[in-house]
């Protein structure tokens, strides 16, 4: 039989490993509200970093025709138990990736540099104490030190030398982490961006951002905008401020 998204009845779990919840699910959201772009882009390596449970990059298997599609496809995650439990979650689908136990993608910089067509990422991105952060077990999933950007400011500079020439970048963000602070930043490495699904609740508020390089955008040699011809930013800030104004929702918005 088979599936859209990863089922979860399917997805393996163990004490120490975070179970999907309202951030994966919306993020698998974005990527099928996507999916038709992500079907006409044909990524050739696909990555997750962060893991978990195997929900996400299964559920990205599955909406890409996996392998059989030509693409390959990688999920990393420091949690040993994180690993195994995404490897019983792909099995339980019919679907297989490289699965390897590191943080973010140490080791696999120089190997992975400029060839990652489609990243995918749900970050610790919670705010906690700075001594929280890397720490061994579940903890690891959520805690994201000050402001929730301990991790996230880690990832953004290596998921810009993974990302390919035409690699699109997905991540779960938290109003707390400032995302459009965080699209400003990437704005200055050359990157558009797009909240592709807004999810609101009582407790959070959640953005998955879109990142993708954008030729429009002209960057000098200290990272500092030269020319932006696309007004994709204040589009962004637009957004953000705009869904402030919104109550309990979830809203996809179209993306390029």
């Amino acid at each position: 039989m088979s599936y859209k998204t990863a089922q979860i009845r399917l997805v393996s779990s163990h004490p120490e490993v975070y179970e999907p919840c309202d951030d994966s699910f919306a993020l698998v959201d974005a990527l099928l509200s996507d999916q038709k772009h992500l079907l006409e882009h044909k990524p050739i390596l696909c990555m997750e970093v962060g893991c978990g449970s195997g929900y996400v990059i299964t559920s990205l298997m599955l909406m890409l025709g996996g392998e059989a599609n030509g693409a390959q496809f990688i999920a990393t995650d420091m949690n040993p138990h994180a690993i195994t439990v995404t490897r019983e979650t792909m099995e339980a689908h019919g679907v297989l990736a490289e699965l390897i136990n590191t943080d973010i993608a140490s080791g696999l910089e120089s190997r992975l540099a400029g060839s990652v067509d489609l990243l995918v990422v749900n970050p610790p991105y919670v705010p906690t104490p700075e001594d929280e952060v890397g720490r061994e077990g579940i903890a690891s999933a959520w805690a994201g030190g000050e402001n929730g950007r301990s991790v996230i400011d880690k990832i953004l500079p290596v998921a810009d030398k993974l990302l390919s020439e035409r690699g699109w970048l997905y991540m779960v963000t938290l109003t707390a982490n400032n995302p459009s602070q965080i699209c400003r930043q990437m704005t200055k490495k050359g990157y558009a961006s797009r909240i592709v699904v807004q999810r609101s609740t009582e407790e959070e508020s959640l953005h998955i951002i879109k990142f993708w390089r954008d030729v429009n955008i002209e960057v000098d040699a200290n990272n500092g905008v030269t020319n932006s011809k696309t007004g994709i930013l204040d589009s962004v800030r637009s957004q953000i401020q705009r869904l402030s104004f919104w109550g309990s929702s979830d809203i996809n918005t179209s993306t390029d």
